[in-house]
């Protein structure tokens, strides 16, 4: 199936599915969120903890050396909410997700089964696609708010016991660095990137071919693709929210 015609396919029943919900299927809907979301959420945590503290001792061995220690809550809190809470989050489901999405498919679509969705009258974007890629869209943006919450707590522990800096005064800095915009741009960002790795898993798992080992080396062009996809993209966005 080529990329085209499986985006508009895909357009296609998620506009009809607004009007009839049963053709978004809820019941695997929600499974495939707990699937790309739920269980994915103690890795993006602890991934976007672990940024956290290390951007407060990244920032802070650099800000000493000119008396602005007090800074570091400004660099953490607008690099997780611009760049860093997207970026990994995007990377952890990547690699978690994306590449089960583009395994499933792929080996369905070797063991024919989707040809015989296809006889029977069943559109496999409607049926396998759709929930898949409208999961990863809508669980995208709910992850990156929840990792860049925690890769904040980072920052402030470990602010508090290294440095020394009252929890109180590094939310302080915090409110006064971050605006609106910096937590719309990063959410922006993840739910254009939850499209895209959804849509570009699907389409490399429909596209299979050469049985077990196909699988394998699709799963792997899979992940890389969508992380050079992701990288891109966020590099074009970011240039777009920078001047304009």
């Amino acid at each position: 199936m080529d990329f085209i015609p499986l985006i508009r396919r895909y357009g296609y029943w998620l506009v009809r599915g607004f009007w009839k919900p049963r053709y978004i299927r809820p019941n695997a809907l929600f499974e495939q969120m707990t699937h790309v979301g739920v269980l994915a959420l103690p890795s993006v945590s602890m991934a976007c903890m672990f940024m956290g503290i290390v951007l407060v001792m990244q920032g802070a061995y650099q800000l000493k050396q000119v008396g602005a220690i007090d800074y570091v809550a400004d660099l953490v809190g607008v690099s997780m909410f611009r760049e860093i809470g997207p970026l990994i989050t995007a990377v952890i489901v990547i690699g978690r997700s994306a590449s089960s999405i583009t395994a499933e498919l792929g080996t369905m679509k070797v063991s024919e089964e989707i040809d015989a969705l296809e006889v029977m009258g069943v559109d496999p974007v409607r049926y396998l696609v759709m929930p898949r890629v409208a999961a990863m869209t809508i669980m995208m943006p709910c992850l990156t708010v929840i990792g860049e919450c925690l890769g904040l707590l980072g920052g402030a522990l470990i602010s508090s016991f290294s440095l020394g800096m009252d929890p109180y005064y590094y939310g302080s800095r915090l409110l006064q660095a971050v605006f609106l915009r910096d937590l719309w741009s990063g959410l922006i960002k993840s739910l254009i990137f939850g499209f895209i790795v959804g849509i570009l898993a699907c389409y490399r798992g429909l596209n299979v071919e050469g049985g077990a080992e196909g699988v394998g080396r699709e799963t792997t062009n899979s992940v890389v693709l969508c992380l050079k996809a992701m990288l891109a993209t966020n590099c074009i966005l970011t240039a777009l929210f920078y001047f304009f």
